[in-house]
């Protein structure tokens, strides 16, 4: 596979992207009411503020999955080939494995997964 295959496979998804928004601008409706410009949330009227602060630690706990399943991710790969790379292999995922449980370890000291 080549460099021009490349430039046709990027041309291709550009073309897809620009023809896909004419389309929905050609056949959507267009209407422009004051009651289109208001916000919307379940068709119901908010009633007091309808700014609300969510909790920090939801976003902190998703995170640290995230970070542990691309863990994951890394270590899938090496275990299937671990006896082909040699011992060097194994002393750089112990470090890697370290450098994640430190990160483990300050988010804990933290208090990022305590779910109350």
């Amino acid at each position: 596979m080549g460099s021009e295959a490349i430039i046709v496979f990027f041309l291709a998804g550009v073309v897809m992207v620009a023809g896909a928004n004419f389309l929905s601008n050609l056949v959507s409706h267009k209407s422009d009411s004051p009651t289109k410009r208001e916000p919307y949330e379940s068709g119901i009227p908010t009633i007091g503020p309808t700014w609300v602060q969510f909790k920090v630690g939801y976003y902190l706990f998703a995170i640290l999955f995230l970070i542990f399943d691309v863990e994951v991710a890394f270590l899938v790969p090496w275990a299937v080939v671990f006896e082909q790379i040699g011992f060097v292999a194994f002393i750089e995922i112990l470090i890697f494995l370290f450098i994640l449980g430190l990160g483990l370890l300050y988010a804990y000291k933290k208090g990022a997964l305590q779910w109350e």
